[in-house]
């Protein structure tokens, strides 16, 4: 006689739940060990229970965790370790360069009577500030662009709505039965 199926749902007893929760993970690592041993496969179980605690199957072909996420990472292109230290520091440092460039470009585009400038970086100035120029006007154009398209379509819309009207009208007249608008 076989075991009854059961529904796969939240069990609501506190210990019911508990119980199965400790056998099903006996056998989900009882089948990772299998696995590892039957098919030679580098295996990485982690399991974490409902209170939090940790609870790890390492197959014994992999030296450590680590090593074993070090692969993972090369073999997807993702990074599961990180140094949060680490990549603040770079974030800030790469917020402070921005921060010395729009600085040093601010102060190079109020140019200031006393300053003495060189030809070359007026010329640069003069070049950068042509690009800006031919940014605003493209969104410039482009704005109205859309502009134009949208009340193009509106206009459309009133023709189309007032030739209807029209023919209403046309029909109504030819068969001398008011029409109510």
């Amino acid at each position: 006689m076989g075991r009854g199926r059961c529904e796969i749902k939240r069990i609501e007893n506190p210990t019911q739940r508990q119980s199965t929760f400790y056998k099903r993970r006996d056998g989900l690592f009882k089948k990772a060990r299998e696995l590892a041993v039957l098919c030679d496969a580098d295996l990485l179980l982690l399991l974490f229970s409902a209170s939090g605690k940790l609870y790890h199957y390492l197959a014994p072909t992999v030296p450590s965790v680590k090593d074993f996420v070090e692969r993972y990472e090369a073999a997807t292109h993702t990074k599961v370790w990180s140094d949060i230290r680490q990549e603040r520091r770079a974030e800030l440092e790469k917020v402070g360069k921005m921060c010395d460039i729009l600085e040093k470009e601010l102060r190079f585009m109020t140019v200031d009577d006393r300053e003495q400038y060189t030809v070359p970086s007026l010329a640069a100035l003069e070049q950068s500030l042509e690009a800006a120029m031919h940014k605003v006007r493209f969104e410039k154009d482009r704005k109205i662009g859309g502009e134009m398209s949208y009340l193009e379509n509106m206009i459309r819309g009133k023709q189309a709505e007032r030739y209807g009207l029209c023919d209403k009208v046309s029909a109504s007249s030819s068969s001398s039965v008011p029409v109510a608008l």
